[in-house]
């Protein structure tokens, strides 16, 4: 169905393929790397993810926009996508938490879109020949013109994007998730219990609102801040978010929680780059996935025992490079083997490459911010 009054856009990938649709959302060109979310729902979380930055999302649900947008389901405080690709887009949307439609959303906050376009056929060429850049355009229409500006922008191999999300200033955030939508038993009451630094390399709102309700007191940091900084908080553990671009380049974050390493034994959890990060900085090293994870319904487990994971990433950590002697690997993606969850044998430190906060997706794994208090609880005792 095409809106009254649609214009022509075009997407064009880097190895030529083009695809023509109708636009939604804002016009003009944009440009980023081209991957897809086969998540059902949660299309506004996604949107508002800081690792989707820099990054053109094809929806592979066939409509977008049934349930419009509305102020309390923003991971951040603006969307960070490049560009979406949808297949139906509905322009009035209908639920009672509605305060926006999608297009004018996006057209607000000067994203453009396209739709109209056979998303499936799309999904398939970047799971058969991996993740390219590419452009979305209602400006330029001719394929060849748009393919220039498409090799123009870098690769996502070796950009540090987390400079482009990190917070500028430290914040405390003490909101836990809100009673109506609490999905994991009661939230703790009365004061926070721990002190926990989080390291900011695009950190989502609903990890806070975890953290929080688990007790915690949270202090987010720039990805930039150094570890003598953080100590100065006398923090009962760390936490190292989610974000965007290669890990590999964010050498801010790696030196600094080689540094925390070196300088305490705090708990010390991670959730996807900061998996990454943690991995890095104790001595292993990351790829890049051909087309990555991104959806709702990831499985992950070992030893027989299996969670249905939300998952956001295009780096994994090579398994071969992890030191044996230290770390042992906890979690598998049981599609294709990598590494989803590692830790310390002898230290407080634990990750994974999934998000258990969900927004949006199953809460199987929500239990890990649990054992994150725990972890910190036993250390605290220990110093008694």
């Amino acid at each position: 169905m095409l809106f009254s009054g649609a214009k022509p856009a075009l997407l064009v990938l880097a190895d030529g393929t083009a695809y023509r649709g109708w636009s939604f959302g804002a016009a003009g060109t944009t440009i980023g790397e081209v991957v897809f979310n086969t998540g059902m729902t949660g299309y506004q979380e996604v949107l508002t993810d800081p690792s989707y930055r820099g990054q053109i999302i094809t929806f592979t649900y066939p409509e977008l926009g049934n349930t419009g947008v509305n102020p309390e389901d923003e991971e951040s405080d603006r969307p960070h996508v490049r560009g979406v690709v949808a297949r139906n887009i509905c322009a009035r949307p209908s639920n009672w938490r509605s305060t926006e439609s999608l297009p004018d959303y996006l057209k607000r906050h000067g994203i453009p879109g396209i739709y109209g376009i056979d998303t499936r056929a799309l999904t398939r060429k970047i799971r058969s020949v991996g993740t390219m850049n590419g452009a979305i355009s209602t400006e330029i229409l001719d394929p060849g013109d748009l393919l220039l500006k498409v090799q123009e922008a870098p690769s996502m191999a070796g950009l540090n994007l987390v400079r482009e999300v990190t917070t500028q200033s430290i914040y405390e955030w003490t909101d836990p998730t809100d009673s109506v939508w609490e999905f994991s038993g009661k939230p703790r009451e009365g004061e926070p219990l721990f002190t926990v630094v989080a390291i900011d390399f695009g950190i989502k709102r609903n990890i806070l609102r975890r953290l929080a309700s688990y007790g915690c007191r949270v202090i987010v940091v720039p990805a930039n801040t150094p570890a003598e900084e953080i100590l100065k908080y006398n923090p009962d553990g760390i936490f190292l978010s989610n974000g965007p671009g290669d890990p590999a380049v964010v050498t801010e974050g790696i030196e600094t929680t080689k540094a925390l390493l070196k300088a305490c034994q705090k708990p010390m959890f991670g959730i996807c780059m900061g998996h990454q990060i943690l991995g890095l900085s104790l001595g292993a090293e990351t790829f890049k996935l051909k087309f990555g994870h991104r959806g709702l319904n990831q499985p992950c487990g070992l030893s027989q025992q299996v969670e249905i994971t939300s998952q956001n990433h295009g780096f994994a950590i090579a398994a071969e490079t992890l030191p044996n002697t230290d770390v042992e690997i906890t979690h598998l993606n049981l599609n294709d083997k990598t590494v989803a969850g590692l830790r310390h044998k002898s230290l407080p430190l634990f990750s994974v490459q999934y998000h258990p906060e969900a927004s949006p997706g199953p809460h199987d794994a929500d239990y890990l911010f649990e054992q994150f208090v725990e972890a910190m609880q036993q250390r605290r005792q220990q110093r008694v």
